[in-house]
């Protein structure tokens, strides 16, 4: 007795070789039907006997392509057609209302890593090389469906041999929209400062380009998502020199290495690292340091992590052997937006890099290379980008129905569209420090709303009036909500988690625009998606200078010392007065003046400004730095607890760090036990707040967030002394700095919508 079937699928099913695994599937069994592409998915009709036809149900979930996802699938029972004899893949219609998702880029597959590596096969040595299960997707797609003719491949013609193994629904290629040869796809040219062309063959430019390399020259590649910024790792001058001329002083370079072995001769490499480094994704995983590193000095100096990947793109395949590791930076002036145009490479690059490796793929989206950390064995995003984007995440917590944009913050901006269940963040754009920065933003929200749509009803944004992305939401003539950074930041976990009840929530980062217009950034709250109640904050510091002090923790360190000790101060920190400008003196009296002096409740400002009095580092040149080797210097000792006092001002906790400071000064113990103890202390501050206010509220819901708390070393010790009491949430899909705040700004739009209309 025939059945018949129609399916709508829903989820990542375009691009990743879902319509020739379904067809494969129709190839074990005795059926007919079709299968086409659209707007909202993957649509498929299928006739077969009963039991055929739930063998065919049962092996789509369980034999899924790598690289697809299934969000949801829509069994109908419809009539038998009479007459059809074949199974076939339709091609797509119009599309009307855009649902279907787009694939994010994907890592080179093994099986077309051996092709270009045999000798034998006709994609040998091409760099372009791709199937269905990898190579570029959201980078080249510029509509959808997802077709080649809505790709940045629709000028190249596939050739004969191409275009057999796109049509072979049993061809790995079947459907491939980037596949390519050397006979018809693109091509990489090498050229010099001048935009000559030194090499154009593909076989010699690989051995040209690997041998500049190795006599020290900088080589700008252009991959999938942008242009990198490459040079030998071991190579002390040429790392010395890319850092000189990109303006990139201290931060530590993300390197590439040609296989697993190079990784694990340089650092400890877990099982679950492991696996994130060999995943279709490829992202930047941050790695501890081994005893045997040996790259050259400035590739991560006064770093005990390094940022690490394996090659994704096929050209990584074929520059780097085995053994090599090179520098595979970010192709930027420090706080511009990658190139990845090539006349716009030439141009700004032109200082940086000695030779060029261009090729002639247009590259429709720049997407930045994903970074990632392990903290107790679960992966943790700094960057969400490259590998994850734009995959949506599922998220509940859409109370309002509507489409909501959230403009997200000023630094590490991303942005997010909520609709219906599903959340849209994008790829990472950077800080909205710049024109460069803030077009590339508004290019980029254009592109989600239209290979999305999304047409939002309601916008979001920070509560900072002068950043960006507040402004940008502002004119967009919808109904707004200036959502405070702290309360964005837990309702990112909230969503992630789709928690809808109160729940402590504790925020601490470097800054954040206050409720009382002073710069919070060490909260703690009792809060949900909707509403939030201050119950405590770290007490307020002066900054002396303003956004000077941020820079340079030298001034909040002498305004301390100066409470402490007044003009003994320099007697207590001569390591810190060793380091200290001239003017150090007017700091002070700015702070106690009051003028340009923003008072902030930051926890990340104490980290900084316990660097600064044990004489870690006075000034910072990328942020984070001064609590980053703080981390670092602790890393090897367990801490004591220091004094520190809570007090209650008009029903708000207050805690003051001031005698913790004091303790710093008078303990005569080494530098790295004082930065032991000063962790351990504040991780016990912590804790004596949670505490508290779940004995008030008799709250067991525990949420964490903001960039603290991607210091391991803290996270590590509040999960020792917390577990116990609470079930934490911390942001496991997003990150939890400033890239995770457009998630949290749309569920909290979504779910105060009602009020404000």
């Amino acid at each position: 007795m025939k059945t018949r079937l129609s399916l709508r699928v829903r989820g990542i099913v375009q691009g990743v070789g879902f319509r020739p695994f379904i067809y494969r599937l129709v190839q074990a069994i005795t059926a007919t039907g079709f299968v086409f592409n659209d707007d909202d998915g993957v649509f498929i009709e299928i006739q077969a006997d009963k039991a055929e036809l739930d063998k065919f149900l049962r092996e789509i979930k369980t034999k899924l392509p790598p690289a697809a996802l299934i969000s949801e699938m829509v069994v109908k029972d419809i009539p038998i057609k009479a007459n059809e004899t074949v199974f076939i893949i339709k091609p797509s219609p119009p599309a009307v209302e855009r649902k279907a998702y787009i694939s994010p880029d994907l890592a080179i597959c093994e099986d077309c890593k051996r092709e270009i590596l045999d000798k034998d096969d006709r994609r040998y040595l091409y760099p372009f090389t791709n199937c269905t299960n990898c190579g570029p997707r959201f980078s080249i797609v510029k509509d959808i469906p997802y077709d080649r003719k809505n790709t940045t491949m629709n000028e190249f013609i596939m050739c004969k041999k191409c275009q057999k193994e796109y049509q072979n629904p049993l061809d790995r290629r079947f459907h491939a929209q980037p596949n390519a040869c050397a006979d018809c796809g693109p091509q990489y040219s090498l050229l010099d400062k001048n935009g000559k062309a030194v090499v154009v063959d593909n076989k010699l430019i690989l051995q040209s380009v690997h041998q500049l390399l190795k006599t020290g020259k900088i080589v700008a590649v252009k991959g999938i998502g942008g242009y990198h910024l490459v040079c030998d790792a071991y190579n002390e001058q040429a790392a010395q020199n890319l850092r000189s001329r990109k303006r990139r002083f201290d931060k530590a370079l993300a390197v590439m290495a040609g296989s697993m072995t190079a990784i694990e001769k340089l650092c400890t490499v877990s099982a679950k690292e492991k696996e994130l480094l060999q995943s279709p994704a490829a992202p930047i995983v941050l790695l501890a340091k081994k005893n045997t590193y040996n790259l050259a000095d400035s590739v991560a100096p006064d770093n005990e992590y390094l940022g690490i990947m394996l090659p994704y793109a096929p050209i990584h395949c074929l520059l780097l052997k085995n053994e090599d590791v090179f520098v595979m930076t970010s192709a930027n002036i420090t706080e511009e937006p990658i190139a990845y145009k090539n006349d716009d490479a030439l141009t700004r690059l032109n200082d940086i890099a000695d030779y060029f490796l261009i090729h002639n793929r247009i590259i429709n989206t720049r997407i930045d290379d994903s970074v990632v950390r392990v903290i107790n064995n679960e992966t943790t995003y700094i960057r969400r980008s490259r590998g994850f984007a734009p995959s949506p995440l599922l998220c509940n917590l859409n109370i309002s129905k509507k489409i909501v944009f959230a403009a997200g913050s000023q630094l590490k901006n991303t942005f997010c569209f909520l609709k219906d269940n599903k959340a849209f963040i994008s790829h990472h754009i950077g800080d909205l420090a710049n024109k460069a920065a803030n077009d590339a933003y508004k290019e980029a929200i254009e592109h989600y709303k239209n290979i999305f749509f999304l047409q939002p009803h309601i916008a979001a944004c920070d509560m900072h009036p002068e950043y960006f992305s507040s402004k940008y939401a502002h004119k967009l003539s919808l109904p707004i909500i200036a959502v405070q950074h702290h309360h964005a930041h837990i309702a990112s976990v909230l969503a992630e988690n789709e928690i809808k009840d109160k729940v402590i929530g504790i925020s601490l980062d470097g800054t954040g625009y206050g409720d009382d217009g002073n710069l919070w950034g060490g909260e703690f709250f009792v809060c949900d998606c909707a509403s939030y109640e201050r119950r405590g904050h770290f007490s307020y510091l002066p900054l002396p200078g303003g956004s000077k002090a941020i820079k340079e923790p030298w001034r909040i360190a002498v305004y301390l010392l100066d409470e402490l000790y007044g003009k003994k101060a320099a007697e207590k920190a001569p390591d810190l007065w060793n380091m200290l400008p001239d003017n150090w003196p007017l700091a002070v009296q700015i702070a106690k003046s009051g003028f340009n002096t923003p008072l902030s409740s930051s926890a990340g400002r104490l980290f900084d400004a316990a660097a600064a009095v044990l004489g870690i580092r006075s000034s910072i040149n990328y942020e984070g730095q001064a609590a980053i080797e703080l981390e670092q210097l602790s890393a090897a000792y367990r801490g004591k607890v220091l004094p520190y006092m809570i007090k209650n001002t008009a029903g708000i906790y207050q805690v003051d760090m001031l005698e913790t400071f004091a303790a710093l000064m008078e303990n005569n113990v080494s530098v790295n036990k004082k930065a032991a103890d000063f962790h351990m202390t504040m991780a016990r501050a912590i804790y004596d707040m949670a505490a508290k206010l779940q004995k008030e509220t008799g709250l067991d819901k525990l949420v964490l967030s903001g960039g603290v708390f991607q210091n391991i070393t803290l996270v590590k010790l509040l999960f020792e002394l917390l577990a116990d009491k609470f079930t934490i949430y911390m942001n496991r899909k997003v990150p939890a700095n400033d890239g995770g705040l457009s998630l949290g700004q749309a569920v909290i739009a979504s779910n105060c919508y009602k009020k404000v209309i």
